[in-house]
Protein backbone atom coordinates (compact mmCIF):
# COMPACT_ATOMS: atom_id res chain seq x y z
CA UNK A 1 0.00 0.00 0.00
CA UNK A 2 2.68 1.78 0.82
CA UNK A 3 4.53 1.74 -2.29
CA UNK A 4 1.41 3.10 -4.36
CA UNK A 5 0.36 6.29 -2.07
CA UNK A 6 3.96 7.77 -3.26
CA UNK A 7 3.38 7.52 -6.29
CA UNK A 8 0.01 8.29 -6.56
CA UNK A 9 0.95 11.89 -5.32
CA UNK A 10 1.86 12.57 -8.60
CA UNK A 11 0.33 15.38 -10.80
CA UNK A 12 -1.06 14.39 -14.14
CA UNK A 13 -1.00 17.52 -16.30
CA UNK A 14 -3.09 16.07 -18.90
CA UNK A 15 -6.40 16.47 -19.65
CA UNK A 16 -6.74 17.91 -15.86
CA UNK A 17 -9.91 20.39 -15.80
CA UNK A 18 -8.20 24.49 -16.50
CA UNK A 19 -9.40 25.48 -12.92
CA UNK A 20 -7.24 22.84 -11.37
CA UNK A 21 -4.46 24.06 -12.75
CA UNK A 22 -2.12 26.33 -10.70
CA UNK A 23 -0.65 28.35 -13.80
CA UNK A 24 -3.86 28.74 -15.48
CA UNK A 25 -5.28 30.38 -12.34
CA UNK A 26 -3.16 33.64 -12.68
CA UNK A 27 -4.86 34.49 -16.26
CA UNK A 28 -6.94 36.50 -13.71
CA UNK A 29 -3.52 39.11 -13.85
CA UNK A 30 -2.96 41.71 -15.99
CA UNK A 31 -1.43 40.48 -19.67
CA UNK A 32 1.66 42.37 -18.94
CA UNK A 33 2.54 39.82 -16.12
CA UNK A 34 1.64 36.62 -18.18
CA UNK A 35 5.28 35.77 -19.74
CA UNK A 36 7.21 37.47 -16.47
CA UNK A 37 4.89 35.22 -14.65
CA UNK A 38 6.16 31.51 -17.15
CA UNK A 39 9.13 32.43 -16.65
CA UNK A 40 9.62 32.51 -12.89
CA UNK A 41 6.28 29.42 -12.27
CA UNK A 42 8.51 27.64 -15.10
CA UNK A 43 5.06 26.66 -16.37
CA UNK A 44 3.92 28.22 -19.89
CA UNK A 45 0.10 28.99 -20.51
CA UNK A 46 -2.23 26.87 -22.75
CA UNK A 47 -1.00 27.97 -26.16
CA UNK A 48 1.38 31.25 -24.75
CA UNK A 49 3.48 32.09 -27.93
CA UNK A 50 7.17 31.40 -27.14
CA UNK A 51 9.98 33.92 -26.51
CA UNK A 52 12.71 34.08 -29.51
CA UNK A 53 15.99 32.82 -27.08
CA UNK A 54 18.57 30.82 -28.76
CA UNK A 55 21.82 29.00 -27.34
CA UNK A 56 23.90 32.44 -27.20
CA UNK A 57 21.10 34.39 -25.51
CA UNK A 58 21.12 31.92 -22.72
CA UNK A 59 25.22 31.80 -23.06
CA UNK A 60 25.15 35.03 -22.87
CA UNK A 61 22.62 35.63 -20.35
CA UNK A 62 24.38 33.79 -17.70
CA UNK A 63 27.50 35.33 -18.56
CA UNK A 64 26.34 38.62 -18.04
CA UNK A 65 24.51 37.43 -14.62
CA UNK A 66 27.45 36.69 -13.03
CA UNK A 67 29.77 39.49 -14.35
CA UNK A 68 26.85 42.12 -13.11
CA UNK A 69 26.74 40.40 -9.48
CA UNK A 70 30.41 40.59 -9.14
CA UNK A 71 30.51 43.82 -10.31
CA UNK A 72 27.56 44.60 -7.37
CA UNK A 73 29.44 42.43 -4.59
CA UNK A 74 32.61 44.26 -5.78
CA UNK A 75 31.33 47.49 -5.19
CA UNK A 76 29.50 46.66 -1.74
CA UNK A 77 32.71 45.48 -0.48
CA UNK A 78 34.79 48.98 -1.67
CA UNK A 79 32.41 51.26 -0.75
CA UNK A 80 31.85 49.42 2.99
CA UNK A 81 29.62 50.31 5.87
CA UNK A 82 25.95 49.68 5.02
CA UNK A 83 27.13 48.80 1.21
CA UNK A 84 28.20 45.59 2.32
CA UNK A 85 24.44 44.55 2.16
CA UNK A 86 25.33 44.91 -1.65
CA UNK A 87 26.87 41.42 -1.37
CA UNK A 88 23.69 39.70 -0.99
CA UNK A 89 22.03 40.37 -4.41
CA UNK A 90 25.50 40.13 -5.72
CA UNK A 91 25.96 37.11 -4.62
CA UNK A 92 22.41 36.11 -6.02
CA UNK A 93 23.40 37.23 -9.45
CA UNK A 94 26.20 35.44 -9.47
CA UNK A 95 25.50 32.00 -7.85
CA UNK A 96 22.29 32.20 -10.83
CA UNK A 97 24.90 32.98 -13.71
CA UNK A 98 27.20 30.27 -12.57
CA UNK A 99 24.05 27.92 -12.38
CA UNK A 100 22.82 28.73 -15.23
CA UNK A 101 26.29 28.04 -17.10
CA UNK A 102 26.44 24.99 -15.43
CA UNK A 103 22.34 23.64 -15.25
CA UNK A 104 21.99 24.71 -19.41
CA UNK A 105 25.31 25.55 -21.11
CA UNK A 106 27.32 22.55 -19.71
CA UNK A 107 25.04 20.04 -19.72
CA UNK A 108 23.76 21.11 -23.34
CA UNK A 109 27.69 20.95 -24.47
CA UNK A 110 28.39 17.07 -22.95
CA UNK A 111 25.28 16.11 -24.95
CA UNK A 112 26.77 17.87 -28.23
CA UNK A 113 23.80 19.53 -28.32
CA UNK A 114 24.78 23.45 -27.57
CA UNK A 115 25.58 24.15 -31.24
CA UNK A 116 25.58 20.76 -32.50
CA UNK A 117 29.31 21.41 -33.68
CA UNK A 118 31.51 19.47 -31.65
CA UNK A 119 34.77 21.36 -31.42
CA UNK A 120 32.72 24.64 -30.07
CA UNK A 121 30.45 22.71 -27.66
CA UNK A 122 33.52 20.73 -26.38
CA UNK A 123 35.52 24.26 -26.35
CA UNK A 124 32.60 26.25 -24.34
CA UNK A 125 32.24 22.65 -22.25
CA UNK A 126 36.08 23.37 -21.09
CA UNK A 127 35.92 26.66 -20.07
CA UNK A 128 32.47 26.13 -18.06
CA UNK A 129 34.10 23.19 -15.99
CA UNK A 130 37.65 25.25 -15.83
CA UNK A 131 35.97 28.38 -14.46
CA UNK A 132 33.90 26.69 -11.78
CA UNK A 133 35.96 23.31 -11.19
CA UNK A 134 33.49 20.74 -11.76
CA UNK A 135 34.06 17.16 -13.65
CA UNK A 136 36.27 17.77 -16.15
CA UNK A 137 34.20 17.63 -19.23
CA UNK A 138 35.61 14.71 -21.11
CA UNK A 139 34.51 12.30 -17.84
CA UNK A 140 31.37 13.80 -17.54
CA UNK A 141 30.49 13.44 -20.75
CA UNK A 142 30.68 10.26 -21.15
CA UNK A 143 29.37 9.28 -17.15
CA UNK A 144 26.12 11.83 -17.99
CA UNK A 145 25.43 9.52 -21.30
CA UNK A 146 26.51 6.10 -20.33
CA UNK A 147 25.15 5.91 -16.68
CA UNK A 148 22.57 8.74 -16.44
CA UNK A 149 20.22 8.56 -19.12
CA UNK A 150 20.17 4.39 -21.36
CA UNK A 151 19.11 1.50 -19.52
CA UNK A 152 21.44 2.63 -16.45
CA UNK A 153 19.13 5.57 -15.57
CA UNK A 154 18.46 5.44 -11.59
CA UNK A 155 20.48 2.77 -10.70
CA UNK A 156 23.58 1.94 -8.44
CA UNK A 157 25.85 2.85 -11.92
CA UNK A 158 24.20 6.10 -12.32
CA UNK A 159 25.93 9.27 -10.55
CA UNK A 160 22.69 10.56 -9.45
CA UNK A 161 22.13 7.39 -7.43
CA UNK A 162 25.65 7.34 -6.14
CA UNK A 163 25.54 11.32 -4.98
CA UNK A 164 22.63 10.27 -2.76
CA UNK A 165 24.03 7.21 -1.53
CA UNK A 166 27.69 8.18 -0.91
CA UNK A 167 27.48 12.15 -0.40
CA UNK A 168 24.11 12.80 1.39
CA UNK A 169 24.29 9.49 3.01
CA UNK A 170 20.41 8.86 2.52
CA UNK A 171 19.19 5.14 2.41
CA UNK A 172 16.31 3.20 1.86
CA UNK A 173 14.00 2.84 4.81
CA UNK A 174 14.79 6.46 6.06
CA UNK A 175 11.67 8.63 6.63
CA UNK A 176 11.31 11.70 5.26
CA UNK A 177 11.91 13.72 8.39
CA UNK A 178 15.57 11.67 8.70
CA UNK A 179 16.60 12.73 5.08
CA UNK A 180 15.15 16.49 5.74
CA UNK A 181 17.24 16.69 8.64
CA UNK A 182 20.63 14.62 7.19
CA UNK A 183 20.42 16.86 4.10
CA UNK A 184 20.21 20.31 6.04
CA UNK A 185 22.79 19.44 8.22
CA UNK A 186 25.43 18.78 5.72
CA UNK A 187 24.02 21.82 3.88
CA UNK A 188 25.09 23.83 7.22
CA UNK A 189 28.32 21.92 7.86
CA UNK A 190 31.54 23.50 7.29
CA UNK A 191 32.95 19.79 7.06
CA UNK A 192 30.36 18.86 4.06
CA UNK A 193 31.09 21.85 2.00
CA UNK A 194 35.12 21.58 2.47
CA UNK A 195 34.76 17.54 1.29
CA UNK A 196 32.51 18.88 -1.61
CA UNK A 197 35.21 21.28 -2.67
CA UNK A 198 37.91 19.09 -2.49
CA UNK A 199 35.61 16.30 -4.23
CA UNK A 200 35.10 19.17 -7.23
CA UNK A 201 38.87 19.74 -7.39
CA UNK A 202 40.06 16.21 -7.54
CA UNK A 203 36.76 15.38 -10.31
CA UNK A 204 38.17 18.13 -12.58
CA UNK A 205 41.88 17.41 -12.33
CA UNK A 206 41.62 13.45 -13.03
CA UNK A 207 42.06 13.28 -16.32
CA UNK A 208 40.91 16.37 -17.78
CA UNK A 209 42.33 17.51 -21.07
CA UNK A 210 45.39 19.68 -21.36
CA UNK A 211 43.52 22.57 -22.27
CA UNK A 212 41.30 22.24 -19.11
CA UNK A 213 44.12 22.42 -17.36
CA UNK A 214 45.33 25.24 -18.81
CA UNK A 215 42.47 27.36 -18.67
CA UNK A 216 42.37 26.50 -14.84
CA UNK A 217 45.86 27.80 -14.24
CA UNK A 218 45.51 31.02 -15.95
CA UNK A 219 42.43 31.56 -14.42
CA UNK A 220 42.97 30.53 -10.74
CA UNK A 221 46.91 31.49 -10.64
CA UNK A 222 46.78 34.62 -12.44
CA UNK A 223 43.59 35.88 -10.25
CA UNK A 224 45.62 34.57 -6.86
CA UNK A 225 49.05 36.45 -7.81
CA UNK A 226 46.89 39.41 -8.75
CA UNK A 227 44.84 39.09 -5.63
CA UNK A 228 48.38 38.48 -3.27
CA UNK A 229 50.17 41.37 -5.28
CA UNK A 230 47.16 43.98 -4.35
CA UNK A 231 46.23 42.52 -1.19
CA UNK A 232 42.70 42.11 -2.32
CA UNK A 233 42.30 38.19 -1.09
CA UNK A 234 39.50 39.26 1.25
CA UNK A 235 38.01 40.60 -1.70
CA UNK A 236 37.94 37.80 -3.77
CA UNK A 237 36.89 35.08 -1.26
CA UNK A 238 33.80 37.08 -0.55
CA UNK A 239 33.00 38.01 -4.15
CA UNK A 240 33.89 34.89 -5.93
CA UNK A 241 34.96 32.04 -3.66
CA UNK A 242 31.33 32.56 -1.12
CA UNK A 243 29.11 32.20 -4.17
CA UNK A 244 31.70 29.48 -6.23
CA UNK A 245 31.88 27.07 -2.96
CA UNK A 246 28.87 27.07 -0.27
CA UNK A 247 26.33 28.87 -2.08
CA UNK A 248 27.07 26.91 -5.02
CA UNK A 249 26.89 23.75 -3.38
CA UNK A 250 23.78 24.06 -1.43
CA UNK A 251 22.22 25.07 -4.76
CA UNK A 252 23.87 21.64 -6.15
CA UNK A 253 22.49 19.78 -3.11
CA UNK A 254 18.76 21.60 -3.36
CA UNK A 255 18.65 20.68 -7.09
CA UNK A 256 19.79 17.00 -6.80
CA UNK A 257 17.32 15.92 -4.23
CA UNK A 258 14.28 16.87 -6.55
CA UNK A 259 16.03 15.81 -10.43
CA UNK A 260 15.05 11.75 -10.00
CA UNK A 261 12.35 10.18 -8.03
CA UNK A 262 13.76 6.21 -7.55
CA UNK A 263 11.89 2.84 -9.05
CA UNK A 264 9.00 1.77 -6.97
CA UNK A 265 10.46 -1.77 -5.63
CA UNK A 266 7.25 -3.49 -7.21
CA UNK A 267 8.30 -2.20 -10.32
CA UNK A 268 9.11 -5.65 -12.84
CA UNK A 269 9.46 -3.99 -16.35
CA UNK A 270 12.79 -1.41 -16.35
CA UNK A 271 12.54 -0.27 -19.56
CA UNK A 272 10.14 1.53 -22.01
CA UNK A 273 8.98 5.22 -22.26
CA UNK A 274 6.45 4.65 -19.76
CA UNK A 275 8.91 3.76 -16.68
CA UNK A 276 11.74 6.31 -17.91
CA UNK A 277 9.41 8.78 -18.02
CA UNK A 278 8.03 7.79 -14.70
CA UNK A 279 11.50 8.82 -13.13
CA UNK A 280 11.26 12.27 -13.94
CA UNK A 281 8.65 15.12 -13.42
CA UNK A 282 8.58 18.98 -13.71
CA UNK A 283 8.55 20.87 -10.93
CA UNK A 284 6.73 24.37 -11.12
CA UNK A 285 7.16 27.24 -8.76
CA UNK A 286 4.15 29.32 -7.68
CA UNK A 287 0.91 29.75 -5.88
CA UNK A 288 -2.80 29.35 -7.15
CA UNK A 289 -4.59 32.99 -7.39
CA UNK A 290 -7.04 33.36 -4.20
CA UNK A 291 -10.69 32.48 -5.07
CA UNK A 292 -12.32 35.46 -6.45
CA UNK A 293 -15.61 34.79 -4.45
CA UNK A 294 -13.89 35.67 -1.77
CA UNK A 295 -15.18 38.39 0.26
CA UNK A 296 -12.94 41.69 -0.18
CA UNK A 297 -10.92 42.28 3.21
CA UNK A 298 -10.38 38.38 2.72
CA UNK A 299 -9.34 38.32 -0.53
CA UNK A 300 -7.09 41.40 -0.21
CA UNK A 301 -5.32 39.69 2.46
CA UNK A 302 -5.25 36.50 0.58
CA UNK A 303 -3.07 38.25 -2.36
CA UNK A 304 -1.06 39.71 0.41
CA UNK A 305 0.13 36.02 1.08
CA UNK A 306 0.41 35.22 -2.24
CA UNK A 307 2.25 37.86 -3.27
CA UNK A 308 4.91 37.22 -0.18
CA UNK A 309 4.82 33.71 -1.12
CA UNK A 310 5.77 34.39 -4.42
CA UNK A 311 8.74 36.57 -3.64
CA UNK A 312 10.27 35.07 -0.84
CA UNK A 313 10.19 31.47 -1.41
CA UNK A 314 9.25 30.91 -4.98
CA UNK A 315 11.14 33.37 -6.35
CA UNK A 316 14.23 32.38 -4.56
CA UNK A 317 13.69 28.60 -5.84
CA UNK A 318 13.61 29.40 -9.01
CA UNK A 319 16.49 31.83 -9.56
CA UNK A 320 18.89 30.22 -7.09
CA UNK A 321 18.06 26.51 -7.42
CA UNK A 322 16.01 25.23 -9.90
CA UNK A 323 17.49 27.56 -12.45
CA UNK A 324 17.24 27.63 -16.60
CA UNK A 325 15.55 24.55 -17.95
CA UNK A 326 15.61 22.79 -14.54
CA UNK A 327 12.00 23.17 -13.85
CA UNK A 328 11.38 21.24 -17.24
CA UNK A 329 13.84 18.29 -16.54
CA UNK A 330 11.51 16.13 -17.64
CA UNK A 331 11.29 17.09 -21.16
CA UNK A 332 14.86 16.67 -21.58
CA UNK A 333 15.02 13.09 -20.71
CA UNK A 334 12.03 12.56 -23.08
CA UNK A 335 13.95 14.27 -25.96
CA UNK A 336 17.89 14.88 -24.88
CA UNK A 337 18.80 15.66 -28.77
CA UNK A 338 15.62 18.60 -29.08
CA UNK A 339 17.35 21.16 -30.87
CA UNK A 340 14.54 22.93 -29.54
CA UNK A 341 15.83 22.67 -25.95
CA UNK A 342 16.60 26.69 -25.45
CA UNK A 343 12.92 26.99 -25.30
CA UNK A 344 12.88 24.61 -23.03
CA UNK A 345 9.26 25.83 -21.21
CA UNK A 346 7.53 26.34 -24.81
CA UNK A 347 8.66 23.22 -26.27
CA UNK A 348 7.41 21.48 -23.65
CA UNK A 349 4.08 22.72 -23.30
CA UNK A 350 3.78 22.26 -26.96
CA UNK A 351 4.01 19.00 -26.41
CA UNK A 352 2.21 18.28 -23.80
CA UNK A 353 -0.43 19.82 -25.90
CA UNK A 354 -0.25 18.01 -29.40
CA UNK A 355 -0.54 14.43 -27.08
CA UNK A 356 2.89 13.89 -26.09
CA UNK A 357 3.85 11.70 -29.27
CA UNK A 358 3.71 8.24 -28.37
CA UNK A 359 5.18 9.02 -24.47
CA UNK A 360 2.80 8.99 -21.10
CA UNK A 361 1.31 11.66 -19.47
CA UNK A 362 3.39 14.49 -18.05
CA UNK A 363 3.45 14.74 -14.78
CA UNK A 364 4.30 17.92 -12.15
CA UNK A 365 4.74 19.45 -8.81
CA UNK A 366 4.13 22.61 -7.36
CA UNK A 367 7.04 23.65 -5.10
CA UNK A 368 10.51 22.69 -4.18
CA UNK A 369 9.60 21.54 -0.81
CA UNK A 370 7.07 19.33 -2.37
CA UNK A 371 9.61 18.03 -5.18
CA UNK A 372 11.65 17.14 -2.64
CA UNK A 373 9.10 15.39 -0.64
CA UNK A 374 8.49 13.05 -3.54
CA UNK A 375 11.59 12.12 -4.36
CA UNK A 376 12.43 11.28 -0.28
CA UNK A 377 9.24 9.33 -0.35
CA UNK A 378 10.21 7.11 -3.45
CA UNK A 379 14.00 6.70 -2.23
CA UNK A 380 12.02 5.88 1.14
CA UNK A 381 10.33 2.76 0.14
CA UNK A 382 12.98 1.69 -2.37
CA UNK A 383 13.94 -1.53 -2.55
CA UNK A 384 17.57 -2.05 -0.28
CA UNK A 385 18.88 -4.85 -1.66
CA UNK A 386 18.91 -2.88 -4.74
CA UNK A 387 19.94 0.14 -3.41
CA UNK A 388 22.80 -1.07 -1.08
CA UNK A 389 25.08 1.67 -0.96
CA UNK A 390 27.91 -1.28 -0.57
CA UNK A 391 27.17 -2.49 -3.83
CA UNK A 392 28.27 0.39 -5.61
CA UNK A 393 32.23 -0.41 -5.64
CA UNK A 394 31.15 -3.79 -7.90
CA UNK A 395 28.93 -1.90 -10.93
CA UNK A 396 30.72 1.22 -11.57
CA UNK A 397 34.01 2.87 -11.01
CA UNK A 398 34.13 5.67 -10.16
CA UNK A 399 35.67 6.79 -6.99
CA UNK A 400 33.33 7.52 -3.76
CA UNK A 401 34.96 10.98 -3.87
CA UNK A 402 33.09 11.68 -7.10
CA UNK A 403 30.50 11.07 -5.94
CA UNK A 404 28.07 14.19 -6.36
CA UNK A 405 26.03 15.26 -9.40
CA UNK A 406 24.11 18.03 -10.71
Amino acid sequence: MAVHSAHEARTPELNAPRDTDVRESLRVLPGFLQMPLTLMTGKALAGQRALPMSPGFHLGAAWTSMLAGLAISTTGYALGAWYLLLLLPGWAMTLHGMRNLRMMIFHQCSHRNMYARRGLDTAIGYSVSSLLVIQNFARYSKEHVSDHHAVHHMTLRDPTVQAFLISLDLHPGMTRGQMWRRVLGKMSSPRFHLAFAIARVRSFAQKSAPAEKATALVLYGGTALAASLLGLWPALLLVWFVPLVPLYQMSNTLRLCVKHTFPAPDTTVRRGKEYFAGLTNAIFLGERAPDPALPLPRRALAWLRWSARMACLHFPSRYLVLTGDTVVHDYHHRYPASRQWHNYLFVRQQDLESGHRGWPAYTAEWGLVAAVNRVFDSLSIADPEEFDVHQITSVSKRELFAAFDD
